[in-house]
């Protein structure tokens, strides 16, 4: 089993969205190793959502609930989507400079390529997490 990250600005798209709505298609990705990311994403895979912008923070856990299609908002036909389930809220929020400031998280993705919207969670780090998290 893999696990991911996905950054959203709140103002756009928040976790509390993801709450209400249930499930959502995870549009508007426009970067090749972002969608190469959601290409390899299978279903029941945990995806960790973290708040860009102001925020800078994990927030909550959502889970692959179908695999990658076609982006409808893309009129280029060269991008995709994947729908995520919302499953639960971190017990504690992580910030970005906690996670900096971390052994073994300061080398994710997320801080050493910040401009990207989906990566990758090694199985080490998604624990680290759930323990600073505190979330069962």
């Amino acid at each position: 089993m893999a696990y991911w990250l996905i950054k959203t600005d709140p103002s756009d798209y928040s976790w509390q969205d993801l709450e209400r709505d249930g499930t959502v298609d995870w549009t508007g990705v426009r970067n090749f190793q972002a969608r190469n990311f959601l290409n390899q994403m299978q279903t029941g895979e945990f995806v960790l959502v973290y708040h860009a912008q102001e925020d800078r923070e994990i927030v909550g856990i959502a889970e692959v609930a179908e695999l990658a299609k076609q982006d409808e908002t893309d009129e280029d036909e060269k991008w995709v989507s994947v729908k995520l389930k919302h499953l639960k809220p971190v017990g504690r929020t992580l910030g970005l400079e906690e996670i900096r400031n971390t052994a073994g998280l300061s080398i994710m993705p997320l801080v050493e390529q910040p401009r990207l919207s989906v990566s990758q969670v090694t199985p080490a780090q998604w624990e680290a997490i759930m323990k600073y998290t505190k979330t069962t």
